[in-house]
C-alpha cells in the first residue's frame, strides 16, 4: 500500500489498526510541525524532541480517540504537543538555562559583507532557510551544536557543561550536522 497517497484522516484510521507504516507517514508529515511548535513553546532543543517522541506515542496509542468531524489532523497534533509542552515547562518551573544560544540573536557582525542588493537578498534567504532547519532539530542536539559553533566550546567543554558524556555530545553534533545537510539539501531540490 503507498501510504503517501493516503490523506491524514485515513492514516490516522490505519494506526489505530496497528499500521506503523501508516504513523510513519504521519511523522514524516508533521515531525517539523510539532518540533518546531514544541521548540517556540519550550526553547530547549533536547525537550523539543522529547516532545516530539512523545506527541507521536500518543498518537500511536490513542489514534482511535481522533475525530476527524472535530478537527484535522494537525490541529489534533499541535493541540497534543501544545498541552505536551505546557505540562513539561510546569514540571520544569522555568527553570533558567545556563548554557543556552538564543538563534535569533546571533550578531550580524557574525556574517558575512554583502556588495548588492541581489547577494543581501539570497544572504537573507539563505540565513531564513538555515534559522527554519536549525528550529526542527532537536534541543539537545540544537544546544550542543550552538555551543559549538557560537561560544566555541570543545566537545569535552559541552560536556562538562550539560554533564553529559563526550560521546553523547559529539554524536548529538554529528546527528545535527547531518539533520541540517539532509533537510537544507532537500529543500535546495525542491527548488
Amino acid at each position: 500500500m503507498n501510504y503517501t497517497t493516503l490523506d491524514d484522516a485515513a492514516l490516522i484510521r490505519l494506526v489505530a489498526r496497528a499500521q506503523a507504516d501508516a504513523l510513519s507517514e504521519i511523522y514524516d508529515r508533521y515531525n517539523r510541525l510539532v518540533f518546531s511548535l514544541a521548540l517556540n513553546m519550550v526553547g530547549d532543543q533536547a525537550t523539543a524532541e522529547e516532545i516530539t517522541l512523545d506527541v507521536f506515542t500518543r498518537v500511536w496509542e490513542k489514534a482511535e480517540t481522533y475525530r476527524a468531524d472535530q478537527a484535522k489532523v494537525s490541529t489534533w497534533l499541535t493541540s497534543i504537543t501544545r498541552y505536551r509542552s505546557i505540562d513539561i515547562l510546569r514540571r520544569q518551573s522555568a527553570r533558567p538555562e545556563q548554557h543556552s544560544v538564543n538563534w535569533a540573536e546571533v550578531s550580524p557582525e557574525a556574517m558575512p559583507s554583502v556588495n548588492s542588493p541581489e547577494e543581501a537578498t539570497e544572504l537573507a534567504l539563505q540565513q531564513e532557510r538555515i534559522r527554519a532547519a536549525i528550529a526542527e532539530l532537536p534541543p539537545d542536539q540544537k544546544q550542543a551544536l550552538a555551543l559549538a559553533y557560537f561560544k566555541g566550546y570543545s566537545h569535552r567543554e559541552i560536556a562538562q557543561a550539560l554533564d553529559q558524556p563526550l560521546g553523547t555530545v559529539k554524536t548529538r553534533i554529528r546527528l545535527a550536522m547531518q539533520k541540517l545537510r539532509g533537510m537544507l539539501h532537500d529543500e535546495e531540490a525542491a527548488t
